[in-house]
């Protein structure tokens, strides 16, 4: 794995509104690893992913991408430098086929996959290219959203709880796609309630309790944590 960090979180504090949701994150991310944010509902890990995608309007502390501090850039301007999101809500546009949904998001950055790999990456899209959105399964769904980033250039894929509401097969399918798309030299933070589905993929873990980072551990000491892991899951 390599050492050279990609992302590099300190000190993040977040709002909306009045309200403070995140308290101080600190976590890294290193170039070519799947690093997940851990937490019950509420712990802030959507928050975070958003802040680092310039997604929340009051923001403060240091979000470094690939050397550039982030934490003033408006969203669009850190999607330019390589950094994508792939939203829980989705976001796929029923009135557009898959095709349509695919060829939506513009190439920012050299090194996107071409249409055909995405396709071989996902083959239920393959047959499903002139099918409205709203005619997918939630499975096809979550794979769409996956997909239309992977054109982009992006090398560090954010993804907000990829497997919520998906059948087994399917959390074992996108589990695969993330272990391709690794070898494949992208980094990807992954924001994760399903734990068992993130110890098949994770590198590292940080556990997130009333925003902020409470714990961290590699994927090696999973057995050793899984007491702990436990009490700040609820599981």
């Amino acid at each position: 794995m390599a050492e050279t960090l990609l992302l590099d979180v300190k000190g993040l504090e977040a709002w909306y509104g009045e309200s403070r949701i995140l308290h101080g994150v600190d976590f890294d991310v290193r170039k070519g690893e799947v690093v997940t944010l851990l937490g019950r509902n509420g712990a802030g890990k959507t928050t975070t992913l958003k802040s680092i995608m310039g997604m929340v309007a009051k923001r403060v502390g240091s979000t470094r991408y690939d050397g550039v501090e982030t934490i003033g850039l408006s969203s669009d301007r850190i999607a330019r430098l390589g950094v994508a999101i792939c939203p829980e809500e989705r976001g796929v546009f029923a009135s557009l086929d898959v095709r349509e949904n695919l060829m939506l998001p513009p190439k920012i950055l050299p090194g996107g996959l071409e249409l055909d790999a995405i396709l071989d990456l996902f083959p239920n899209l393959r047959e499903r290219m002139t099918s409205q959105g709203t005619k997918l399964s939630g499975g096809e769904q979550q794979m769409l959203a996956i997909a239309r980033i992977l054109r982009t250039g992006a090398k560090l894929l954010m993804l907000d709880e990829p497997t919520e509401g998906l059948a087994p097969v399917i959390i074992e399918q996108i589990g695969l796609t993330i272990e391709k798309l690794k070898r494949a030299g992208f980094t990807i933070l992954l924001v994760e309630q399903n734990f068992r589905f993130a110890s098949t993929v994770a590198d590292r873990y940080f556990v997130m309790e009333h925003g902020k980072v409470i714990d961290a551990f590699a994927n090696a000491d999973l057995s050793a944590n899984m007491d702990k892991l436990h009490a700040y899951l609820g599981v």
